[in-house]
């Protein structure tokens, strides 16, 4: 009889809310060991509110998050991290007052060891160049797009387990979007499990088989990415019919 192997990422009828505001209500779903997942959904649809629960940034009120069958709930963000989650959040995400390449060796440090630290410093210099090029300086005096690289560059060279991408392609070129995913799918096939927030669904679909569409903090639609699409859309006819949202020109 076969042992069934747990999913890398669970959320099991997960709560949370923001003082009073409740912004997530009873989601359930899973990402399987070296699957991609995307997850989709209007403007205040709780996305963002499922990564930071993921990655322990905000505690569940209710229900349960596993990583690779632990039990993290309510963790610390640096537990969960050490048991092989990283997120990328929606934003920037880095030291402003060190240098790129301080920043860099922070993270790398921890994950692949001083042995291991040099090579680590090229991979991320050969995948990103312009990271290369400003190593010495402040991250701070970045441009939003480079520091949004430099973020990226301390997971995708020493990917994890689990991968949170919090709306990669915020911020980038198209050029520079092409390279970040297909180094997602890269680090994909070396094994890594990902949950990908993106606002531009064709990225998401390229990368994901199977999809959860959320809204207004439940999950409408979990399943092949195939069917992602009907469901977003019968999400948005319900939000214009409510008024909430402005109908397409």
């Amino acid at each position: 009889m076969s042992q069934r192997i747990s999913p890398a990422l669970e959320l099991d009828g997960v709560c949370a809310s923001y003082g009073p505001y409740r912004a997530l209500f009873g989601v359930t779903f899973s990402v399987d060991e070296g699957a991609a997942v995307a997850l989709l959904g209007p403007n205040g649809a709780g996305k963002s509110t499922v990564a930071r629960v993921a990655s322990g940034l905000v505690a569940p009120s209710s229900g349960r998050v596993r990583v690779a069958g632990r039990d993290v709930t309510g963790e610390p963000a640096w537990t969960i991290a050490r048991a092989g989650l990283s997120h990328v959040p929606e934003g920037r995400g880095v030291f402003g007052s060190l240098s790129v390449e301080e920043n860099l060796v922070l993270a790398f440090r921890r994950r692949v060891g001083r042995r291991n630290l040099r090579a680590s410093l090229g991979l991320a210099y050969e995948r990103f160049p312009v990271l290369g090029e400003r190593r010495d300086q402040r991250a701070a005096t970045l441009s939003g797009g480079q520091q949004r690289l430099l973020s990226l560059a301390k997971v995708l060279v020493v990917p994890p387990k689990v991968l949170v991408a919090d709306e990669l392609s915020l911020g980038l070129a198209p050029s520079v979007v092409e390279d970040v995913y297909a180094s997602l799918a890269e680090v994909r096939s070396g094994g890594t499990a990902l949950l990908v927030v993106e606002q531009q669904v064709d990225r998401a679909f390229a990368l994901a088989s199977s999809a959860v569409v959320l809204d207004r903090g439940s999950v409408a639609y979990a399943g092949p990415a195939t069917g992602a699409r009907a469901a977003m859309s019968q999400v948005l006819s319900r939000r214009r019919r409510a008024g909430e949202v402005a109908p397409r020109r």
